[in-house]
């Protein structure tokens, strides 16, 4: 059977280079975005900085895609001025899970402030959306999930990067690895998925924050979950 590289190489698949935008401040303060449209902060710019060198050292990288949010929008216009002749496309299925009434509360106090909807974003039920026009997990699996498979087919035999969120990168390592679980994503880390013709995907790397080691930023790389957005 042909290596995955040679899959690559032939067109019958596509990598997508997955990031999480940088650090915002309410990442710091633990606020819930989901899809309210927050900046990043300095941290934030540094990290998109700091991911853009290292993806301008990436071989063959044909598009870069982004969510429309400013701070995952930001990111990959940073990485855009790093890799020469490449502008960035947004797809609105790109962005954070609406979280409803939840956005824009501290996670540590929204249980009881709104505990109806803190309730509904724990639920065990994957169709259960959250008050105020938040998105079940089954709505949000979809939607990102279609989007990268757009994406795929549009780029087969080609390396791409996609810039976006915390909860949308959790989905899509649940359709690489169902019933698996992604732990938190931080900021600015790198995945690997790799989608073939067949509509098998497969994880190549997750998760890595190597570039951010050497650097003071680290520390403040988020994890994205249900507290960060």
């Amino acid at each position: 059977m042909p290596g995955k590289d040679a899959e690559l190489t032939n067109g019958s698949s596509t990598e997508i280079i997955v990031v999480r935008h940088g650090e915002t401040e309410w990442n710091a303060l633990g606020k819930m975005q989901g899809q309210m449209d927050i900046d990043l902060n300095n941290v934030g710019r540094q990290q998109a900085i700091t991911v853009a060198e290292r993806l301008s050292r990436e071989p063959n990288i044909s598009a870069i895609y982004s969510s429309d949010l400013k701070r995952a929008l930001e990111t990959a216009q940073t990485i855009a001025s790093r890799c020469v002749g490449l502008q960035v496309i947004t797809d609105v299925d790109l962005r954070e899970r609406h979280i409803g009434d939840l956005q824009g509360l501290v996670f540590r106090e929204s249980s009881k402030i709104n505990p109806v909807a803190f309730e509904a974003l724990k639920s065990p039920k994957s169709d259960q959306e959250i008050p105020g026009g938040g998105e079940s997990r089954d709505q949000l699996y979809k939607r990102c999930t279609s989007s990268l498979q757009r994406i795929a087919e549009k780029h087969r035999g080609e390396r791409v990067v996609a810039v976006t969120h915390g909860a949308v990168i959790e989905m899509l390592y649940k359709r690489a690895i169902p019933g698996g679980k992604a732990g938190g994503v931080m900021n600015t880390s790198v995945s690997i998925i790799q989608l073939s013709k067949e509509d098998v995907w497969s994880i190549k790397l997750w998760n890595d924050i190597s570039h951010l080691k050497e650097t003071e930023f680290l520390e403040s790389a988020a994890g994205g979950s249900d507290s960060s957005g």
